[in-house]
């Protein structure tokens, strides 16, 4: 299937990326951090960790698997440790939820030249590719992300007085190791892209106005980055784009449908798909689906991966018709609206729910699709 032509996503029933780490995980992480365990053991039990995850992915029936991003503290947290320039500074965001509870969050900052020494997810995939027969999927944190959380404060100055620059070098960065990642067998790659998610809502724009920047010319910025990023990448890799809001214990960052950048974002994004958050109202309707061209397709996260309730089947079936007004049924599919566990500490729901929410895409996808 190439990035050209497929007019539709690579598997009817997907998922984000990141998966609940179980409490053994989650313990080894903390010991390891105490250094009460050696980077050896550490690694064993991520291993096995790993094992388990995938034939769980495995028994609900889904076609593409990922490690649950169990070798990560956060989505991006390895990206920006084994990248050469970043230090780790407080966010000019806040995560909160519905009652108006908030949390503060941290964010990369280019302290100096931004360079990749070493690979940075390839260890991922090799393990991965080796212990399932499965498509194997790899999530890398969208290039915004090194930029946006920080407004534009995100590097020393004296390092990148030129924003074009600190780009230039960061494009660098994916490009080496998607092209690393493609040497080594993996044909799917995520994206996750926040920043362009969070440049919907009035009240972010808003606030990056503030700041001194302007939140159109970044989201101009952000498409032609991920372009860099993916520009040599062979036709049979699959690149797909995951949009979100925010996803941390349950909390979100931004509200407000894709209208203000569907036009630009769907048509000029170089990529094969796009894996959406449609989970609540702060998604806005499907109006701006009639935007993605024909070439190519939507993931409809449709399953929230922040609450434990089992959505209805007759449900997402309603819901992925209202979205077929606005693109053709077969250029859909399914997945939970984001990764179960953006950081170790995961969403505030349980394994089993987690288990029977990823059954329930497979499920519906088959009645919908036939696979």
């Amino acid at each position: 299937m190439t990035r050209s032509s497929a007019g539709r996503p690579p598997f009817r029933a997907d998922h984000v990326g990141s998966l609940l780490r179980p409490a053994a995980l989650r313990q080894a992480f903390r010991r390891h951090a105490a250094r009460e365990i050696g980077d050896a053991e550490f690694a064993r039990l991520q291993d096995d960790a790993i094992r388990n995850v995938v034939r769980l992915q495995e028994e609900v029936g889904l076609g593409v698997v990922t490690d649950g991003e169990f070798r990560r503290g956060s989505y991006w947290g390895r990206f920006v440790e084994r990248t050469d320039g970043f230090e780790i500074r407080g966010a000019q965001f806040r995560f909160r939820n519905d009652q108006g509870h908030e949390v503060e969050f941290t964010a990369p900052y280019a302290k100096g030249k931004v360079r990749r020494t070493q690979p940075l997810a390839l260890d991922e995939f090799t393990f991965l590719r080796d212990v399932t027969g499965l498509t194997a999927k790899i999530t890398l944190p969208a290039p915004s992300t090194m930029h946006f959380y920080r407004c534009t404060d995100f590097a020393d100055r004296g390092v990148y007085p030129d924003t074009d620059v600190f780009a230039a070098d960061l494009a660098a960065v994916f490009a080496q190791e998607i092209a690393d990642l493609v040497a080594a067998g993996c044909r799917y790659v995520q994206l996750d892209e926040v920043a362009i998610a969070l440049l919907c809502d009035p009240a972010i724009r808003v606030q990056v106005e503030s700041a001194g920047a302007a939140p159109d010319a970044l989201v101009e910025a952000y498409i032609d980055w991920i372009n860099r990023a993916v520009a040599e990448c062979p036709a049979d890799v699959v690149i797909g784009v995951h949009m979100c809001r925010g996803n941390f214990k349950g909390h979100y960052l931004a509200e407000g449908g894709y209208q203000a950048v569907a036009e630009r974002f769907f048509a000029d994004t170089k990529v094969n798909h796009f894996l959406l958050e449609y989970d609540t109202p702060r998604a806005g309707d499907f109006a701006p689906l009639r935007f993605v061209p024909k070439h190519k397709g939507v993931v409809l996260g449709l399953i929230s991966s922040k609450v434990p309730a089992l959505e209805s089947a007759d449900a997402l079936k309603r819901r992925l018709d209202e979205a077929s007004r606005f693109i053709d049924l077969d250029r859909l599919a399914l997945s939970p609206q984001c990764g179960f566990a953006s950081t170790v500490a995961g969403n505030p729901l349980g394994e089993a729910d987690e288990r029977a929410k990823l059954r329930l895409a497979v499920d519906v996808a088959r009645e919908v699709w036939g696979a």
